[in-house]
């Protein structure tokens, strides 16, 4: 028995996949990841049974649908397949694929076209950048002729221009994530940069390599690939982004000088495979580095303006024009373009295996293959916050008490509302669970409606630990003690930015909460998550925020920020110089920031219980123990009702704070490099 669904299959750029409608597609992630690993043929390394190609250039996956998002039009969802095992990796973007989407969308009836030319402004949902795609539209219908030729791809076609607005810290909140051009790890000079796609570039001569040989003679040489990974691993922690051993970014990069003016030579990792060819979104992040003075691909300081740069890769050539603001070590890049072709292969309909599909199981019974499959934890914000470390530092753990794979899976978006979503909906067989904390359990349900309940949607695993909540602020532009930072606020109103991680998260309420204790106001700006928000705390976007001791611990013992009160009922033993909100006459704002296991509600008792035994032995774990107070965080294990008590009693709290104070959801500034919308 075969299920049909409509597909377009397209070339775009030097990729080739499907392209859906949102509408199209199972609902739910998972059927829709599992349609998506029936399309491509993903269990197969060979993908016969679908229409990849065997590679991961032509297993990836597109999915479009009409923007949520002001002043866009579409919303763009990349999903890279994979090839050989059945998954879907939703944490990068794709330029190549996006060259696709806008000629897609038209045809669709999404999107009027133009005469003689449409410029549609695509949403990346995976990394929220946005880009302006311009389409040639004769006569108002897509053509795809045309004499543009683009290295790594046979014959011409009509240009595609991309453009893109503001991909620079679109996944880690900073440009240069770890702070630096130039770090040094274990003895080799990289620059961390996010553009466009998280990449970490080193020099190829610096590893022994010219930078110009094949991508197959690259891939046989084990001990470049091996130095490669460990650098890799320990630049993703650099950046923010956590263990990144099962994630395919940051993207490694050998650069080497090019031959022509204005040109660097690229090696580009997919991440343990060298391109074919090169990236669109690896181009304008090795663009950036090489237009940007100080990094390990530097060339000259150039002047504020346009400038045409070009990439040199395995099979050709990717030109970049780039446009730079500001000069020397302030110099930025503003926006960056290039051109890209597309093609139509098929239109029709896509017949998808009965195999790939899940089948639900009777209830209060567990299937004898399921510790054949991996846990998933499912994480509510991107890697590199509080949350992420928390999953992480339980999952090892809990994979060896368990006996099986513990996968953590970030699934971002919607202040929480995306993760919790699917945890409610996945089957209740004890093998997804959510890594659940204050904010999607009591706050944000208590600020605003969401498509989950709190209570009944899920079966209460157990708590893992919390931490307290502080003020912390930029030393540089904020007064050392609480008193000074009051009396500066009431005398200049909205003179200072403190940084949120969303609407109903910690850093939210507890600033509005403070702002109407004290009689002050600041401005907001809203970011994805706690790692970018606390790293604009630092460089100074922003002044001020209400942060987890777990969050801002490590930048608080480097100097980088200094603490102003604690939101707790006595000072901290690791602060004891610090007062608390209440010393200084700031009532009422006792929080912490606590985190908690979930499984979907109707998960047997049994598992439950097997669950709630294996993370109790896991929280009695010295090193557990131990990694929780390097980030100033106290493990709690606890039985399931214990937790059941207190999402209650913390949800009937947060409601009548929010009725009483009438705080409402925020409609504040979002940060300029991206608009960010997740908690912490």
């Amino acid at each position: 028995m075969s299920k049909t669904i409509p597909c377009v299959l397209m070339r775009a750029g030097t990729s080739r996949g499907p392209f859906f409608l949102r509408e199209w597609l199972p609902e739910g992630d998972e059927a829709r990841d599992q349609a998506l690993i029936g399309a491509i043929g993903a269990s197969d390394p060979l993908q016969l049974d679908g229409v990849g190609g065997g590679s991961t250039l032509n297993s990836k996956v597109a999915i479009v649908s009409r923007s949520t998002q002001p002043e866009c039009d579409l919303d763009y969802l990349f999903a890279q397949v994979g090839v050989g095992n059945c998954s879907v990796d939703t944490r990068p973007n794709c330029g190549n694929m996006l060259s696709g989407v806008a000629p897609f969308a038209i045809e669709q009836g999404l999107i009027p076209a133009q005469h003689g030319s449409t410029r549609v402004r695509v949403y990346n949902v995976n990394t929220g950048a946005r880009i302006d795609v311009t389409v040639r539209t004769p006569g108002g219908r897509v053509s795809y002729d045309g004499d543009t030729r683009i290295d790594g791809v046979a014959g011409t076609g009509a240009p595609i221009l991309l453009d893109f607005l503001d991909a620079w810290g679109a996944v880690t909140g900073k440009v240069f994530p770890t702070g630096n051009r130039i770090d040094l790890i274990d003895g080799i000079e990289v620059t961390c940069i996010d553009a466009a796609m998280p990449l970490m570039i080193v020099r190829a001569s610096d590893l022994g390599v010219s930078g110009r040989e094949a991508p197959a003679t690259l891939d046989n040489d084990a001990v470049l690939l091996e130095r490669l990974e460990a650098l890799r691993l320990r630049a993703g922690q650099m950046m923010g982004l956590g263990d990144v051993s099962d994630s395919v970014i940051p993207k490694p990069v050998l650069v080497s000088p090019g031959d022509p003016p204005d040109s660097i030579t690229s090696r580009y990792f997919t991440p343990r495979k060298c391109h074919a060819s090169h990236a669109v979104t690896g181009a304008i992040g090795v663009a950036s580095a090489f237009a940007l003075p100080g990094t390990v691909a530097s060339e000259c300081r150039r002047q504020p303006g346009r400038h045409a740069l070009v990439v040199l890769h395995p099979a050709g050539r990717i030109e970049v024009e780039v446009e730079l603001e500001g000069e020397g070590d302030m110099a930025t890049v503003a926006r960056a373009a290039l051109v890209r072709t597309a093609r139509k292969i098929m239109d029709g309909q896509l017949h998808l295996p009965d195999y790939v599909f899940s089948r639900p199981e009777q209830a209060g019974e567990v299937s004898q293959s399921s510790r054949s499959k991996p846990l998933r934890i499912i994480v509510p914000t991107r890697a590199g916050g509080g949350n992420d470390a928390v999953a992480h530092l339980i999952g090892a753990r809990l994979a060896r008490l368990l006996g099986q794979e513990v996968v953590i899976d970030n699934r971002a978006g919607a202040n929480g509302g995306i993760a919790c979503e699917y945890v409610a909906r996945a089957v209740p067989d004890g093998q997804t669970l959510l890594l659940g904390y204050v904010a999607t359990h009591a706050m944000n349900p208590a600020l605003q409606e969401v498509a989950y309940d709190p209570v009944s949607s899920f079966a209460p695993i157990g708590l893992i630990g919390s931490s307290p909540i502080l003020l912390v602020g930029n030393p540089a532009q904020t007064p050392a003690d609480l008193c000074t930072l009051i009396a500066s606020l009431k005398q200049a109103p909205r003179s200072l930015r403190y940084a949120s991680a969303g609407d109903g998260t910690p850093p939210h309420f507890a600033a509005e909460l403070f702002q109407l204790a004290t009689g002050t106001s600041m401005r907001g700006i809203t970011f994805e998550g706690a790692a970018p928000a606390i790293a604009s705390t630092i460089d100074g976007r922003s002044q001020l925020m209400f942060s987890s001791l777990l969050t801002a611990y490590r930048p608080l013992r480097a100097g980088q920020l200094h603490a102003l009160a604690v939101a707790a009922p006595q000072r901290l033993p690791g602060l004891p110089a610090v007062p608390t909100l209440a010393e200084v006459g700031v009532a009422g704002m006792e929080m912490a920031q606590w985190y908690a296991l979930f499984a979907p509600a109707g998960t047997p008792a049994t598992k439950v219980d097997e669950l709630n035994h294996a993370l109790s032995e896991v929280l009695k774990d010295p090193e557990v123990k131990a990694g929780f107070e390097s980030y100033g965080a106290v493990p709690e294990p606890g039985r399931p009702e214990l937790l059941a008590a207190r999402v209650e009693a913390e949800l009937a709290r947060w409601r009548r704070v929010v009725r009483e104070s009438s705080l409402a959801p925020s409609s504040k500034s979002v940060d300029p490099l991206h608009q960010f919308q997740e908690p912490c």
